[in-house]
C-alpha cells in the first residue's frame, strides 16, 4: 500500500485507499511503485511528432522534464497530443486545421489531465500553434504549470548570410519575378532549416516563447536556448522539478495571471516586433482566465513601448542572436528599469518579474560582445558592450511597438499590422477581392499584382475559413516580387510570424458573419492608414447598406466533421477566435 499524502491532490482519487487496488495495478503494469504513489502526480504533456522539425526532438526535450519531475520527488506522467505543421500545411487546404489545433490540444491536455486525476502539468510546445494551446489548458485545469518550449531551429546560411524558411517562401516569389533562378531557389531550400527546433526569427512560436517568461508561465530565461543545445535540456530539467516544486507550494496560473501580467506580455511582445498571432492567442489566453483584455489594449501598450529589437522577419537575426546577449530577461530588464512593464507581477518560481531579475542577476547589458552563433567569426555591427540588433529603450529602432490595431468602416471590431519598416504606411489604391487564399495566390503568382494595389482576401476568418488560414505564401510572393512597400493586403484571415510589409489580419467582423469585408468590390478605394489607425473603404454607408440588402451568407466549406465541428463553435478574432463556451465573451 502507499503511504498517505496530501489528502486534497487530485491523483489521491487513483492511488489511495483498498479500492484503488485495480488502479494501482495498472500503474504497476508501466513500472510505477509505492514511492510514486506517495508522490504527486505531473502530466508531461508531449506533442512530439516527425511532421514538423518543431517537434521532432520533443521526446528528448520530455525525457528531461520527466527526470526533473522525478528529482523533485514527484511521479512523472508522459502523455501525447497533436501538432500540426504550420510551414508545411502553409498555402495548402490544410492550413485551416492550424488554429483548430490550438483548440484540440487545449481539449486533449485539459481531458487527460482531468480524466486520469493529475496533480500538475508541464506543457512542452514545439510549433506555433502548440504553445497558445498549452497554455490555455495550463489555466483551463489551474493545476501547478510550468510552460516549456521546445526550442528554436538554429539559422542556415546561404551565400555568407544567415537565412530562414521565411526567405525561402520569399524565393518563390522572387522566381516567378524573375529576379531569382530555380537553382539559386533549390539551395536556399537545402540550406534553410539545418536541424530541430522550431522557426528561427521572431516568428510565432518564438513570440509566443518569449511571452511565455513575461506573462510568468515559464521562468525567466527558458525561450531562447536553441533546440538542440545543452541549454534547453537544461532547461526542461529544472521545469519538471519546477512543477514538482508548485505542487508543494501550491502555485497555479490563477495565482499568477493577471491583468499585470497580460500587460507585461504585450509589452515584450511589440518590444521585440513578435507576431501579429500573439494578438489573437493573448486575447484567447486572456478569455480563458477572467482577465478583461481587449483588442484596443495593443494599441495603447504599443504606443508607449518602444521597438528595441531588430529580428526577422522585420530585420536580419533569429532567436539564438538573442539568446547569445542573454535572451528575454535583458529585453525584460531595460523595460523595467524604463518603467514598462509591472515589475511586480508574480512568476512561476513564486517570485516577481523584479525578483526573478535580480535572482538571475540581469542588468540589462548583453552577454556577448561579438562572436557569432557559430563561435568563429566577428559580425559586422557587433561592438563592445552591444550588439546592433538589440537598442537601449531610449535609442530603440522605432519610438513605438510592433503592433497596431486598426479600425473603421473595414474593420469596425479592428484589424491586425505588424509593423516591420521604418516608416508608418499610410496606402490608399484599389481593391483586388478574392474569396479564397487560392484565388489570390494565383493572381500573384501570374504576374498580375501592379503598384498600388490592395489585395483582399475574404472568407478565410475562424468560421468562414474555417480555422483562419495563414497566408505566408501570398505575401511572401507580394514581397519577393518586389511589392513589399507599395502594395498592401487585407483579410479576415491570418498570416504568418514571418509576414512582412502593409499586410492587415483578422478583420472583423469576418465576411463570414457579415462583417464590411463581405461588401467590397473590386475598384474600391481602401485605404489603410496606419498612423491614424484606419482602415477604411471609400463607399458610403448608405452604397454599403445597399449591398449588404444583396449578401448572403456562405454556406459552410465542410458538412461533416472537426472542421465543421471547429469552425462553427469559433468566437470572433476580436476576442481570440476562442471555443470554449466559457472563455467567450461579447
Amino acid at each position: 500500500m502507499s503511504q498517505q499524502k496530501d489528502p486534497d491532490l487530485p491523483s489521491n482519487d487513483v492511488t489511495e485507499g483498498v479500492e484503488r487496488a485495480p488502479h494501482r495495478a495498472m500503474f504497476r503494469a508501466m513500472g510505477y511503485d509505492d514511492a510514486d504513489f506517495s508522490s504527486p502526480m505531473v502530466g508531461v504533456a508531449n506533442p512530439a511528432a516527425d511532421i514538423t522539425p518543431c517537434n521532432v526532438h520533443l521526446d528528448d526535450v520530455a525525457d528531461s522534464a520527466v527526470e526533473g519531475v522525478e528529482g523533485g520527488d514527484g511521479m512523472p506522467i508522459e502523455f501525447g497530443t497533436i501538432t500540426i505543421s504550420d510551414a508545411i500545411s502553409m498555402g495548402t487546404e490544410g492550413m485551416r486545421a492550424s488554429l483548430i489545433s490550438r483548440e484540440v490540444i487545449a481539449d486533449s491536455v485539459e481531458l487527460v489531465a482531468f480524466g486520469e486525476r493529475m496533480d500538475a502539468l508541464v506543457t512542452v510546445a514545439g510549433c506555433d500553434k502548440n504553445l497558445p494551446g498549452m497554455m490555455m489548458a495550463a489555466i483551463r485545469t489551474d493545476l501547478p504549470s510550468v510552460f516549456l518550449y521546445g526550442g528554436s531551429i538554429m539559422p542556415g546560411e546561404h551565400d555568407g548570410r544567415e537565412i530562414t524558411v521565411q526567405n525561402v517562401f520569399e524565393g518563390v516569389g522572387a522566381v516567378a519575378a524573375g529576379e531569382m533562378s530555380e537553382d539559386e531557389l533549390e539551395e536556399m531550400e537545402h540550406e534553410a532549416c539545418p536541424g530541430a527546433g522550431s522557426c528561427g526569427g521572431m516568428f510565432t512560436a518564438n513570440t509566443m516563447a518569449s511571452i511565455s517568461e513575461a506573462i510568468g508561465l515559464a521562468p525567466l530565461g527558458s525561450a531562447s536556448a536553441p533546440a538542440e543545445s545543452e541549454e534547453r535540456y537544461d532547461v526542461a530539467e529544472r521545469a519538471g522539478e519546477l512543477a514538482a516544486e508548485c505542487v508543494r507550494e501550491d502555485r497555479r496560473p490563477s495565482d499568477i495571471l493577471t491583468r499585470e501580467s497580460f500587460e507585461n506580455a504585450i509589452a515584450i511582445q511589440v518590444a521585440l516586433g513578435g507576431s501579429t498571432n500573439a494578438v489573437l492567442h493573448l486575447l484567447a489566453l486572456a478569455a480563458e482566465a477572467g482577465v478583461d483584455l481587449d483588442i484596443e489594449d495593443f494599441n495603447e501598450i504599443s504606443d508607449r513601448t518602444p521597438k528595441v529589437a531588430n529580428l526577422q522577419p522585420g530585420g536580419s537575426r533569429v532567436m539564438n542572436d538573442l539568446h547569445e546577449v542573454g535572451g528575454v530577461p535583458v529585453v525584460l530588464k531595460r523595460l523595467l528599469d524604463a518603467g514598462l512593464i509591472h515589475g511586480d507581477a508574480m512568476t512561476v518560481t513564486g517570485r516577481t518579474i523584479e525578483e526573478e531579475l535580480e535572482h538571475l542577476g540581469v542588468d540589462g547589458d548583453v552577454q556577448r560582445t561579438s562572436e557569432s552563433a557559430s563561435g568563429d567569426e566577428p559580425r559586422a555591427g557587433d561592438v563592445e558592450g552591444d550588439v546592433d540588433f538589440l537598442k537601449p529603450v531610449d535609442d530603440p529602432f522605432h519610438e513605438t511597438g510592433a503592433i497596431t490595431v486598426l479600425t473603421g468602416n473595414l474593420a469596425p471590431d479592428g484589424a491586425v499590422l505588424k509593423v516591420t519598416g521604418k516608416d508608418e504606411t499610410q496606402h490608399t489604391g484599389p481593391a483586388r477581392v478574392f474569396e479564397s487564399e487560392e484565388d489570390a495566390m494565383a493572381y500573384v503568382q501570374e504576374g498580375h499584382i501592379e503598384s498600388g494595389d490592395v489585395i483582399v482576401i475574404r472568407n478565410e476568418g475562424p468560421r468562414g475559413g474555417p480555422g483562419m488560414r495563414e497566408m505566408l505564401g501570398v505575401t511572401a510572393a507580394v514581397v519577393g516580387q518586389g511589392h513589399e512597400d507599395d502594395v498592401a493586403l487585407l483579410t479576415d484571415g491570418r498570416f504568418s510570424g514571418a509576414t512582412r510589409g502593409p499586410m492587415v489580419g483578422h478583420v472583423a467582423p469576418e465576411a463570414a458573419a457579415g462583417g464590411p469585408i463581405a461588401l467590397v468590390e473590386d475598384g474600391d478605394e481602401v485605404t489603410v492608414d496606419v498612423p491614424n489607425r484606419e482602415l477604411s473603404v471609400a463607399v458610403s454607408d448608405e452604397e454599403m447598406a445597399a449591398r449588404r440588402e444583396d449578401w448572403e451568407a456562405p454556406e459552410p466549406r465542410y458538412d461533416a466533421g472537426v472542421l465543421r465541428k471547429y469552425g462553427s463553435q469559433f468566437g470572433s478574432a476580436a476576442d481570440g477566435a476562442v471555443t470554449n463556451p466559457a472563455a467567450k465573451r461579447e
